[in-house]
C-alpha cells in the first residue's frame, strides 16, 4: 500500500498487513480529524516508510502519548505513533487507495465518544485501548 498528503510532498508505502483497523472516538483524534471518529489502521514501525519528504512532527508537551507526523505544506496528518507500541497508526484518508482499508474492527475510546458519532452495532466497542497482544 502506498499514500501521501494532499498536496503530495509527503509519500509513505507500507508493506505487510495491517494488525488492526479502528475507529478512534478520542478527544485528540475527533481534533485531528475535524469533529468525526480518527479511522485508522495499525501496522508494525518496521513496515512503514516514507519515500518522500520528511515530515514535520507533533508531540503534544502535556501528556506525550502520542507523535503526530504531518504535512508542514498543507496540514495533512498521516500517521501518529503511541509511546512503546511499536506501531503506526496511518490515517486511512492519506491511502492512495483507501478503500483497501474496507471496515474498521473495533471502536475505540468510546468513553469519549461524541453524541452525534456512529458506530456500526456489530463493532465491538472498547472504553479505551482494548488489547493488541
Amino acid at each position: 500500500m502506498q499514500g501521501g498528503c494532499y498536496c503530495g510532498a509527503l509519500r509513505y508505502e507500507v508493506s505487510g498487513k495491517p494488525v488492526f483497523k479502528a475507529q478512534c472516538h478520542c478527544r485528540a483524534c475527533t481534533h485531528y480529524a475535524g469533529g468525526a471518529p480518527n479511522m485508522f489502521m495499525a501496522v508494525p514501525e518496521t513496515g512503514f516508510r516514507y519515500t518522500a519528504g520528511n515530515p514535520a512532527q507533533f508531540t503534544r508537551d502535556v501528556d506525550a502519548k502520542a507523535t503526530r507526523d504531518f504535512c508542514a505544506t498543507c496540514g495533512t496528518q498521516l500517521v501518529s505513533r503511541r509511546k512503546g507500541m511499536g506501531l503506526v497508526m496511518i490515517k486511512v484518508g492519506t491511502l492512495d487507495a483507501p478503500e483497501e482499508f474496507k471496515a474498521p474492527r473495533a471502536a475505540i475510546f468510546v468513553g469519549e465518544k461524541q453524541p452525534f458519532h456512529q458506530i456500526p452495532e456489530e463493532l465491538p466497542q472498547f472504553e479505551g485501548l482494548p488489547p493488541l497482544g
